[in-house]
């Protein structure tokens, strides 16, 4: 409304100044009175055909890219700083002096990231514009439509124009390389030892194929034959007995979050174990506890994969039931002996209680803790103080790693209990 009210009141001012300079000629006479009017219309001219420059049909495309190669959903992980590239296009032969690119980049759960640019059109009338993204958070994310504008040399009107060229993307949780689970490979001690042994995990002598080297790898693990053919390292893979179901359980109380960056690491922990399970062929599920439980059968495939992590991208923390009550109603998918791996802030008794049923329930129990910057020697309920609660699982047996960073994990999990 206040655009076009400017606008109008441009065209009255240029009007009343071109009514005068009628007047100076038909009354005044002479060359200058003639020369003034004569420029006057040709800038007239000029800024009545602007409209028809061409820029309401200018054309573009979108060509995203993270680094060096073009953007695959598989490698973009939260943190990562997104390539956009655009080429556009505008038909006509009205002189433009530049073009001002205004892109919107927005997400499912409502983030807006506005992106401004602007280019001189080259004689064929195209231009490009590239600029990079800030670091994208987990979530889907979509270019609204880019918006094209430019001016006269004098400033006064605005031309626009748009164009769509984007598809949805995905922006996966940060993941972490998980290169052994030392509590999964050799079976977990303590009063649940016997049937976590007995589906313990151990390569046998059958080489299974491939696959990437990993840092850490014997040099007799090495597939030298591999490595000279692609140029890469490669690693043999043997074949494994069965390995124990796992579970990975994401607790989304919204209660114990002090904050979304430790949201945001409860699901890229969630995210590591997933990854590394079925990266060694294990039967991984997902039990994501919030205001909606869902659930995700253990399986070792490439789609499950795919439901749990897309599933991880969308969640937020909306639980409105602690973490004991709400693996109560949530019930589990795991049968007897599989491993159940919670992934919780939460503290004292209530984890305590927790825990103790799903022991109960014969599955074997293991707690990754996030922990709290501003709980340290605060008292926990239950008359149980600082970290009091965590001595107490250990003692029974228990197996309780406890992270304040993503990076943390491999070490807890490789080195055992913390």
């Amino acid at each position: 409304m206040l655009t076009a009210k400017a606008t109008m009141f441009r065209w009255r001012f240029i009007g009343l100044v071109y009514v005068i300079s009628l007047l100076f000629l038909l009354f005044q006479g002479g060359k200058t009175s003639f020369m003034l009017f004569c420029i006057f219309n040709v800038l007239l001219i000029y800024l009545v055909f602007g409209r028809w420059s061409g820029i309401a049909s200018v054309t573009g495309v979108r060509r995203l890219s993270n680094g060096a190669n073009s953007i695959s959903e598989q490698a973009l992980s939260a943190g990562t700083r997104l390539e956009v590239s655009l080429t556009m296009q505008i038909p006509g032969v009205w002189p433009i002096p530049y073009v001002l690119v205004r892109d919107r980049l927005k997400s499912l759960s409502g983030t807006v990231i506005p992106i401004e640019a602007s280019f001189v059109p080259n004689y064929r009338r195209n231009g490009v514009v590239q600029y990079v993204t800030p670091p994208l958070e987990r979530g889907v994310y979509r270019f609204d439509s880019t918006e094209c504008s430019t001016r006269d040399i004098f400033g006064l009107f605005e031309h626009t124009g748009s164009f769509e060229s984007s598809e949805p993307f995905t922006v996966y949780p940060r993941i972490v390389e998980i290169r052994q689970w030392r509590q999964m490979k050799r079976g977990s001690k303590g009063p649940y030892s016997t049937s976590a042994s007995r589906l313990s995990a151990k390569e046998t002598t059958q080489i299974n194929g491939v696959r990437e080297y990993i840092y850490g790898d014997r040099l007799s693990r090495i597939h030298w034959n591999a490595t000279a053919k692609t140029g890469q390292w490669k690693s043999k893979e043997f074949e494994r007995e069965s390995l124990p179901r796992t579970v990975v359980m994401l607790d989304r109380y919204a209660g114990a979050y002090e904050n979304k960056d430790q949201f945001e690491l409860a699901v890229s922990a969630a995210a590591s174990l997933l990854e590394f399970g079925l990266r060694r062929a294990t039967a991984v599920g997902l039990i994501s506890v919030g205001a909606k439980s869902d659930g995700f059968t253990p399986k070792a495939s490439a789609e499950q994969r795919e439901l749990m992590m897309n599933h991880l991208v969308r969640v937020r923390a909306d639980g409105e039931q602690p973490l004991y009550r709400a693996i109560r109603q949530s019930g589990t998918l795991a049968a007897a002996g599989s491993f159940v791996v919670i992934v919780s802030p939460q503290v004292g008794e209530e984890t305590i209680r927790a825990m103790e049923w799903l022991n109960r329930s014969g599955v074997v129990p293991v707690l990754i803790h996030l922990q709290s910057k501003t709980a340290a020697g605060r008292t926990i309920a239950g008359d149980i103080r600082g970290n009091e609660w965590m001595k107490l699982l250990r003692k029974s047996g228990f197996a309780v790693h406890s992270i304040s960073s993503l990076q943390e994990l491999p070490d807890a999990l490789e080195g055992g209990q913390l």
